[in-house]
């Protein structure tokens, strides 16, 4: 089946930014000023971790270091999309001629993943408690849990704007709102022990924080994947827009057709197109452009009779 890329038509001119137009352009945050509030967000949980981790070698509370640890893990959270954010932003170059931006791709695979774990190891240890609830809550413990929950919905409110535009800073979000709800697990359930004497209330409470972020995190983890693995946009049917070019006058057929998602805001579209009329190239770009928002598209034009035998209409046949 001969087929070769070095034929492709390069002349659409086009930078891959542009090839999605659903809806993306709500209201931009500058670049560098989101960079300012995810840089703020890690001191802030710098800062909260230093301090906790005095506190627990002062009071001789493991609780407060152990606590410590896990504001430090939303710290290393937030580097990981900060550096994502920044890397993202370079220029395709020799090396990556598609560009950086899939680093926040890969940044939110990192996050989604690591959140999977800890919501699993959460029900886990909730589960256990269940069996053997713990002893009461210190009030020391509800305070410093009511400081950690100020600080996650503090780092939650920075970061609130640019999650809506961007998986990345979702999957960080998330994390902040998963401690967020652990804090709240912790005060809560500490007043009503320390009101009530119900230890069951802590593991109840942890249980359905874990189930929540679970559910969260493996619903938001699959968009990640699908750009990973090459594939289509989920708001563009492939099967449809191969009928779509077909019906164009002097389109004889098409095959090879490739369609993916260069990160969550470029989609490119691939294909070898089989002409017998002058003008239906020029009408088959302009069909992907304004019906289908893929204005980065790669024609392979071929005469009738010299187009590829045995061709699939969508991808390649197994080598």
């Amino acid at each position: 089946m001969p087929h070769d890329h070095a034929h492709h038509d390069h002349s659409h001119g086009h930078s891959h930014g542009h090839g999605h137009s659903h809806g993306h352009h709500h209201h931009h945050l500058d670049p560098d000023a989101g960079d300012g509030r995810v840089a703020l967000a890690v001191a802030v949980n710098l800062i909260l971790t230093v301090a906790q981790i005095a506190g627990g070698i002062v009071s001789g509370s493991v609780a407060l270091i152990a606590d410590a640890i896990h504001n430090l893990s939303d710290a290393a959270t937030l580097v990981i999309a900060y550096a994502a954010r920044r890397i993202a932003r370079r220029p395709a170059d020799s090396t990556m001629t598609f560009g950086y931006g899939r680093a926040e791709v890969v940044a939110a695979l990192v996050n989604y993943t690591s959140l999977i774990l800890i919501s699993v190891w959460l029900a886990g240890e909730a589960v256990l408690r269940l069996f053997n609830p713990p002893e009461v809550a210190g009030g020391i413990v509800v305070v410093l849990a009511a400081i950690a929950l100020v600080v996650n919905l503090a780092t939650a409110a920075l970061t609130f704007a640019l999650s809506k535009e961007s998986m990345n800073i979702r999957a960080a979000f998330l994390h902040n709102l998963a401690d967020a709800g652990t804090s709240v697990a912790v005060v809560v359930s500490g007043l009503l022990i320390m009101a009530f004497g119900w230890r069951w209330v802590d593991p109840v409470v942890t249980l359905a924080i874990s189930a929540w972020i679970l559910w969260h995190a493996v619903s938001e983890i699959g968009p990640a994947i699908r750009i990973l693995m090459l594939g289509a946009p989920p708001d563009i049917e492939a099967v449809a827009l191969t009928d779509r070019i077909r019906a164009v006058q002097g389109v004889d057929g098409i095959h090879h057709l490739h369609l993916w998602q260069i990160d969550e805001r470029s989609t490119s579209v691939e294909a070898h197109i089989v002409v017998t009329e002058d003008g239906a190239e020029a009408e088959v770009r302009r069909i992907l452009a304004r019906e289908f928002g893929l204005s980065h598209a790669t024609l392979q034009v071929e005469a009738p009779g010299a187009e590829c035998h045995g061709a699939c209409t969508i991808g390649h046949a197994a080598q």
